[in-house]
């Protein structure tokens, strides 16, 4: 143990910091391929879904031309089981010759002519957790330099088959190497994740300066208790770790599942709600060419993007846990905004949530509230007004809050009798549908 200072030390004096590359100022966004294609690697039985360099121009192409990329999805990350399981004659990681003929250079200059980044996986241990080559520390520079060479974008670095010797020395110097290629690459460490995710085994100081983003915690499943689970673990945690978030550095809760099989509607808006109140990396793990028109409204949509990308960068926190089983969170946000989610937890039927601004916290002023997934404003909020909320079961309603002296909206003289089915309305409230949005979630 007695090297451990000297690492540490070695870190913060020797290597160029993650967070001085200048990128992930706002979380990461893009597209993933482990939790839906997993390693698939049977191409000659399944070759549009086995993971190959043609599944991933598929899916560049969709983001490229589906509006993914002007909604600031513009990564596309591939993960494991891309590579050959011998390293070339130079001790250089190589694709699979079979799966990917042209090469990951030639898969980098295919996005980048997109406009798209490319994002690959690597391994801090004899081997990846698909059982290809791994990353050891004798191969770290080499790797750095290798991926650099090929136009890579972005590193996911795993901690499978290694100890935690070889964690506490290498992920540090893998920043170091990336930053000493003068490429650009975002950092993503997986380090957290191997020693349970919290202090004293977990130094988030020290990540903060070595990597852009972090793993805290288990893989997502495609299902709604998986989803629940992360979630309750990082606000749980969240005294310990939101804190830690910020411009730059990200904790990160794993994929957004929205699309596949496991989640309903209302569950995939919860997931979306969630990940924007945590500030998290909204890295779809789905299949673009085939996605509903559903989910494909609820991954696109502008408020709840906008409020995971607010500049602040401030990470959200769990305000309460009723025992109706509905949850309020909340994030503050850019020119005195906020988000809030109401979240229910039930399983039997819609739920009429019954309380004011002031319970949480909002000062004397006049609101209004913009419903994120149905798009209406109400208005005529202060901190006392009363109002109800109506939340299906695993559900969430999300409103992004703002004082309205901030922004004068054009009211309408109409009610939208709709709307009431959602919300229970004090007589100086209205709703009116907006003409536009408002102009901080542009």
């Amino acid at each position: 143990m007695k090297l451990l200072p000297v690492i540490f030390l070695l870190a913060l004096t020797s290597a160029t910091s993650a967070l001085d590359n200048g990128l992930m100022r706002t979380p990461p966004m893009g597209w993933m391929s482990w939790e839906r294609f997993r390693c698939n690697i049977d191409c000659e039985n399944d070759p549009k879904n086995c993971i190959s360099e043609n599944l991933f121009r598929d899916m560049a192409d969709r983001l490229a031309e589906d509006g993914w990329k002007e909604m600031g999805y513009d990564h596309v990350m591939i993960d494991d089981c891309w590579s050959s399981m011998l390293r070339d004659k130079d001790g250089r990681l190589q694709p699979d010759p079979q799966r990917f003929p042209g090469g990951i250079a030639k898969l980098a200059r295919y996005l980048h002519d997109r406009g798209l980044k490319l994002g690959i996986y690597g391994d801090l241990g004899t081997h990846t957790c698909g059982g290809y080559p791994g990353t050891t520390l004798d191969k770290i520079e080499t790797d750095a330099q290798t991926f650099a060479s090929w136009g890579v974008d972005f590193l996911k670095l795993d901690g499978c088959y290694s100890n935690e010797e070889e964690q506490q020395k290498g992920y540090p110097l893998m920043s170091k190497a990336l930053n000493a290629t003068g490429r650009p690459i975002g950092y993503s460490c997986s380090w957290p994740a191997y020693r349970g995710g919290l202090p004293p085994s977990v130094n988030y100081t020290l990540l903060g300066e070595i990597c852009n983003l972090w793993r805290n915690y288990d893989d997502i499943q495609d299902s709604w208790d998986s989803v629940q689970d992360i979630t309750d673990w990082f606000f749980d945690n969240q005294e310990t770790l939101q804190p830690e978030a910020g411009p730059g550095r990200w904790n990160d809760p794993d994929m957004l599942i929205i699309g596949n099989f496991g989640l309903s509607v209302d569950q995939s808006r919860s997931q979306m709600a969630l990940w924007a109140i945590m500030a998290a990396p909204l890295i779809m793990s789905n299949d673009l060419r085939t996605l509903s028109s559903e989910a494909r409204a609820i991954l696109q949509n502008r408020a709840a993007i906008a409020i995971n990308q607010d500049p602040m960068g401030v990470q959200g926190r769990r305000l309460l846990q009723e025992r109706s089983q509905i949850e309020v969170y909340w994030r503050p946000l850019s020119q005195s905004a906020s988000a809030l989610v109401f979240l229910s937890r039930r399983q039997d039927m819609p739920y009429r949530y019954h309380t004011s601004l002031a319970k949480f916290n909002y000062t004397a002023g006049s609101y209004e509230a913009y419903d994120v997934f149905t798009g209406k404003t109400l208005s005529g909020l202060s901190a006392n007004t009363e109002f109800t909320v109506f939340i299906n079961p695993s559900g969430v309603v999300m409103w992004y809050v703002y004082p309205k002296m901030h922004y004068e909206q054009p009211q309408d003289d109409g009610r939208y009798p709709y709307v009431r089915q959602k919300y229970r309305m004090s007589s100086s409230l209205r709703f009116h549908k907006p003409r536009v949005v408002p102009p901080s979630l542009l």
